[in-house]
């Protein structure tokens, strides 16, 4: 390192507000605002996770937003913002926990709506284990490992300059408000396309091609950049454009067609990487998950010690007199924390395991309790470790959270089949292996949701360490994000599945699958569970995609070697493989719009981000999540997705649609691009 680059990293960890200095920081108002912000992002999260299975991180967006409005206070400052920006990101993460898990047990069939009890009981035991989780890790990976946390610097950065606030809340309501607009046009009344798709034959092998053209997705892939982006791409295309034809040309065409239903063109492609083609992602989804255990266990272990060392000189009294910006939460109160949830957890266990369905009593309905409860707090410590330091590396945005969820899946899945594999029937359209898959997702949603927390907690406290906050007032807040979260999301949850169904799972007959949020994730879980205990996993595609991580992990580790600034980090490559190739297009041109972006600026002589882009990118993502939220009350109410059609269902307005779709798509990327270059 550079005497130059130390001085300005030096500069960049000196405390904005000095520990000898006081503000207020945990206030009425901003208790008020970390509650709207917490509830508004989680519905937010929920919504663009269910729909493509990828979150961003909120912290940002929040601080600005919160930025703007305490301005209107005659009395605010900086830790009062930096409180309601940890309190809402911790709401957003708490989403991205729950969705990837949750609605599995809806997929499965084990669950036929998201009751609020258990739900709200899982998001909250799990949520808090995630707090208490990163207690102890806060010094270990912020003050000495010093880790980049690169989220946790860009929202201190933002927090400290302060200007961003008038324009940046200008930016990002002005997005949202377009954006909601776009997805009314699109979602509600039909009169813009949604989607652009066709397919088509080449002798036996079968082609599909296709676009989403909601913006959401352009500002995920303008958040992500380039690199993600572009990997997300591959993995689609290699799903798509040669997963499906190969796998058709030499199939054997009654099988193709058994699985297509005689369907052709992209109707016929969509089937086939549902029923087949997606588990090669499935195949790099649990190697890379694996993967991010291995290349993190020294690292963890490490902090670990060291938190723990940090306990014993607190304990004889060597840490006395620890400055302001230094106190966590006391180390007491965190053991009788992770002592009260094992009650909670433990009942809700009990609320949800059915031993009937099971077709197990007594000694082994005690087991697998136990065995659940135990695994949850052991995995949910471990994968919050990992977590952590995953986002001090890679940000809480690009955090493999999905790859460690599908690695407790399969290892409480496994461990299941082995405790029950002799007692009951775990064939494939047996009733016990679904309640066995649904357990084992029970405990990934403890664990998903601790590991999501954890993550998003570590960037919300590096942020204070560069403002200078008091961490454990920053860790009060982030239960208050959670629990508020917790209490929001079923209903949540239960409205959207009501409006537009889940995957596969519709609640009535006659709904329209093409409106189905795809939930990604849970759909992802669901079937690995399902398949590891009832059989039916197609084990050869979950093969082939393990043997492509493997060597997408290999080119990643020679890139490393190289110093190469482009990287191949595998689970971006196993979340294309495992989406639709019409989510993966919009990504990839939010990519290029960052790229174009960040070039621009270069040749100008600024700096290669634009915060203005990335509020902007963010307000897109909100305005159509909470649109989508919106109308699925009429929806729900309704039954029916159609009660805002306004659109002639005619081949002639069909063309119409697709056309102002792709025209008003193309208008919101060079939108984008404008904004983030500084221009109007």
């Amino acid at each position: 390192m550079s005497q130059e680059e130390g001085s300005r990293r030096e500069a960049l960890e000196e405390p904005y507000i000095p520990a000898s200095q006081s503000l207020p920081e945990i206030t009425v108002k901003a208790i008020a605002l970390c509650i709207l912000l917490s509830a508004l992002l989680a519905a937010a999260n929920a919504y663009l996770g269910l729909k493509v299975g990828l979150t961003v991180s909120a912290s940002i967006p929040a601080a600005v937003i919160s930025m703007a409005v305490l301005r209107f206070f005659r009395e605010h400052n900086i830790l009062e913002n930096n409180i309601v920006q940890t309190s809402a990101s911790a709401g957003e993460a708490l989403a991205a926990g729950v969705i990837f898990t949750l609605p599995a047990l809806v997929l499965l069939g084990y669950w036929q709506s998201f009751e609020f009890l258990p739900v709200a009981a899982i998001a909250l035991c799990g949520g808090v284990l995630g707090v208490i989780f990163t207690i102890p890790l806060r010094r270990a990976l912020i003050i000495n490992a010093r880790l980049r946390f690169p989220e946790g610097v860009a929202t201190g950065e933002v927090l400290k300059s302060g200007t961003e606030g008038g324009q940046g809340a200008r930016n990002v309501a002005l997005a949202g408000v377009a954006a909601a607009l776009l997805n009314l046009c699109q979602t509600g009344f039909g009169v813009v396309s949604s989607t652009v798709a066709g397919g088509f034959s080449a002798g036996r092998a079968v082609f599909g091609v296709g676009s989403g053209l909601g913006v959401a997705l352009l500002g995920v892939g303008y958040i992500v950049g380039i690199n993600i982006a572009v990997l997300v791409f591959l993995g689609g295309a290699v799903a798509w454009l040669v997963g499906i034809p190969l796998y058709t040309a030499f199939a054997d065409p009654a099988a193709i067609s058994e699985l297509t239903g005689g369907a052709g063109g992209y109707a016929a492609a969509e089937a086939i990487w549902s029923e087949r083609i997606r588990y090669l992602g499935v195949g790099a989804m649990a190697v890379g998950g694996v993967w991010a255990l291995v290349s993190v266990f020294r690292p963890v272990i490490d902090g670990v010690r060291s938190s723990i060392e940090a306990v014993r000189r607190a304990r004889r009294g060597e840490d006395t007199g620890l400055a302001r910006t230094d106190r966590d939460t006391p180390i007491n109160i965190l053991l009788y924390g992770t002592l009260a949830l094992t009650v909670p957890i433990f009942l809700v266990f009990l609320l949800v395991v059915d031993p009937a369905a099971l077709g197990i009593g007594g000694g082994s309905y005690a087991l697998v309790i136990i065995f659940g409860v135990v695994f949850a707090f052991v995995a949910g410590f471990l994968f919050s470790s990992v977590a952590g330091y995953m986002a001090g590396l890679v940000g809480s945005s690009n955090n493999p959270i999905s790859g460690v969820t599908i690695a407790t899946v399969l290892a409480v899945s496994l461990i299941l089949l082995a405790l029950l594999g002799g007692q009951i029937d775990l064939g494939v359209d047996s009733s016990e292996a679904t309640a066995a898959a649904a357990t084992a997702i029970l405990v990934a949603g403890v664990v998903c949701c601790a590991a999501a927390i954890a993550g998003d907690n570590m960037q919300d406290l590096k942020a204070g360490n560069i403002v200078g906050a008091t961490p454990f007032k920053q860790q009060i807040v982030q239960i208050v994000g959670v629990v508020t979260a917790a209490l929001c999301i079923a209903p949540i949850l239960a409205v959207l599945y009501q409006a537009y169904g889940l995957g596969d799972s519709l609640p009535r007959a006659g709904m329209d699958p093409s409106q189905a949020l795809q939930a990604p994730q849970a759909t992802l879980m669901a079937s690995v569970s399902r398949g590891v205990l009832g059989g039916g996993l197609p084990w050869g595609m979950f093969a082939v995609g393990a043997a492509l991580a493997a060597a997408i992990i290999a080119v990643d580790q020679t890139l490393a070697q190289r110093g190469a600034n482009f990287r191949t980090p595998v689970l971006a490559v196993a979340v294309g493989l495992y989406l639709p190739l019409e989510l993966s297009v919009p990504i990839f041109i939010g990519g290029l719009v960052s790229y174009l972006v960040g070039r621009r600026l270069a040749d100008r002589g600024e700096t290669s981000t634009s915060r203005g882009g990335i509020l902007f990118a963010s307000g897109l993502i909100t305005g159509e999540a909470l649109m989508g939220i919106l109308l699925a009350i009429p929806f729900a109410a309704a039954q029916s997705a159609e009660i805002l059609l306004i659109a002639p269902d005619t081949p002639a307005f069909t063309l119409i649609a697709n056309v102002l779709g792709v025209a008003l798509f193309a208008v919101f990327a060079f939108w984008l691009y404008r904004v983030a270059t500084g221009r109007r």
